[in-house]
């Protein structure tokens, strides 16, 4: 027999492999090329937010 503790640490468990289940099908997949660089720096694009993106 299953302790209360265990029980309620299954169906955590249970409930976030469902959850990541049911959001890797109900989603659209990545793509990637589409997403913007991790790291901008150096490599001549633009900044796209916060305060340094402000023109001077």
């Amino acid at each position: 027999m299953l302790s209360v503790t265990a029980l309620r640490r299954w169906m955590f468990w249970l409930a976030l492999i469902g959850f990541i289940a049911w959001d890797f099908a109900a989603s659209a997949p990545v793509n990637l090329r589409l997403e913007p660089p991790i790291f901008a720096a150096g490599s001549g694009l633009p900044t796209s937010g916060g305060h340094c993106a402000r023109p001077k």
